[in-house]
């Protein structure tokens, strides 16, 4: 399938393209993960280890897709590096699941969980009010021009950092210190080597996951053949050290028995920190940080269907700009959807099978990494992945072992996954098959 040319404005600099890398990672994961992760595992150093080993594995991830986002510089993410480097048909499948559910449903998640902590201190309207009221707003900023929209992003952006910043800092100088050791012993390494620590390392990658979102806009971006790589690499660990920071406040702060399993570890330890009207203040401004969320999914999401009515006449519609240069058309095909799934409350059960099919896709992109340089050895490369081909290795080791866990432990689930992918194969070579007539009648 050709591909048209991309005629964006690039208007994004650097400090925005990080700033949508770190909103699209830092959500409620970080603040909900460790009371199910400390059930089992009652050893903080092999709890920051389980942080540490996912964070590793996420900068593996943004050091190789640098290097596809810096020889095929524009937007689209996933559809355009797999259908360059393999096949279109593996292009649009992947494409095909970020159109449907991919942003769609952490969209609807996170409207919600900001509905949730939103209504419980201003008990004004219902979750379910609030949160397609949000998505609505912020798809309008998104759709109305593209200098308001990164400057939306990144304020909120910055407005998250520093609030986590405050926590951080406030939790090391003002909370008393809990009895639990930082230090390694024999016992955590039998705990890492244990099936808790690996199970709860699937749960880790999910809350670094969204280390690849500047790929999804680099036709927007300046410069991308540096700084979408740099973007990567720079807010991947950003959010790494904030994440081994928060992690360690949340046990120094909070007695172990009483993080575990609790949903609300955030909000625990903000009453350590700041007392239970500190802490139920800070909780509501925590999540205020779910709209940068909101908004860096938003932004990125219709790039894709974008990049997708360019490459395929049946959806030319969705590749449709106004004035400024916006995919209005692909942004209310989103915002549909996110409605949707809010007001059926049907984006929990996608969200639980979605880990699969973006796990296989990032697993064959990185695997691209390979392959691309085989396939092209003669192309531009600006960026090579550091620490090729160890980087790309480690990545794809434990997305493989994911995999594995995943079709094994959640069968129904992975098979949901792969039932998704396949309703996209008609749809794929239907497109052809009207591709085909087209040109024939010219």
């Amino acid at each position: 399938m050709s591909s048209i040319q991309n005629q964006n404005p690039r208007l994004i600099n650097l400090f925005t393209a990080i700033c949508m890398v770190v909103a699209n990672m830092i959500g409620t994961g970080v603040f909900t993960s460790l009371g199910f992760q400390s059930v089992e595992i009652k050893s903080g150093f092999a709890l920051l280890f389980l942080w540490l080993v996912g964070g590793i594995f996420a900068l593996c991830g943004a050091l190789c897709y640098g290097e596809l986002g810096a020889a095929m510089p524009r937007s689209g993410g996933e559809f355009h590096y797999l259908s360059q480097t393999y096949h279109p048909m593996l292009g649009f499948i992947s494409g095909w699941v970020s159109i449907t559910v991919g942003f769609a449903a952490p969209i609807a998640a996170a409207a919600i969980a900001f509905g949730q902590y939103f209504s419980r201190v201003f008990p004004v309207a219902t979750p379910m009010a609030i949160a397609p009221l949000v998505v609505i707003i912020i798809s309008l900023i998104h759709a109305n021009n593209l200098k308001l929209g990164s400057y939306f992003q990144s304020s909120l952006t910055v407005l998250k950092v520093l609030l986590i910043v405050v926590l951080i800092g406030c939790g090391l100088f003002i909370a008393e210190p809990q009895n639990i050791q930082f230090l390694p012993s024999w016992k955590d390494v039998q705990l890492i080597a244990s099936s808790p620590f690996a199970i709860s390392l699937v749960y880790v990658t999910y809350a670094y996951s969204g280390w690849n979102a500047s790929v999804y806009i680099a036709s927007e971006v300046k410069e991308p053949e540096k700084n979408v790589p740099r973007s990567l690499w720079a807010g991947t660990l950003l959010v790494m050290v904030l994440y081994l920071l928060l992690n360690f406040i949340f046990l120094y702060s909070t007695p172990l028995d009483e993080l575990a399993g609790k949903l609300e570890v955030g909000y625990l330890a903000a009453n350590r920190i700041f007392g239970v009207q500190g802490g139920e203040m800070m909780s509501l401004l925590i999540s205020f940080g779910l709209l940068s969320s909101i908004s860096s999914m938003v932004w990125a999401g219709p790039r894709v269907t974008q990049v997708i009515g360019e490459d395929i006449p049946l959806f030319k519609r969705l590749a449709k700009r106004n004035s400024s240069g916006i995919p209005y058309y692909a942004i209310l095909l989103q915002l549909s959807i996110v409605l949707v799934l809010v007001l059926t409350s049907t984006f929990e059960a996608v969200i639980t099978y979605l880990g699969f099919t973006l796990t296989l896709s990032s697993f064959l992109t990185v695997l691209g990494v390979f392959v691309h340089r085989l396939k092209f050895p003669d192309a531009p490369r600006p960026y090579k992945t550091w620490g090729y081909p160890v980087t790309p290795l480690i990545f794809l080791a434990i997305s493989l072992w994911m995999l594995i866990y995943i079709l094994f432990g959640k069968p129904v689930e992975s098979i949901a996954g792969l039932a998704t992918i396949a309703l996209g194969l008609p749809v794929y070579f239907i497109a052809c098959k009207n591709q085909l007539a087209s040109s024939s009648s010219k």
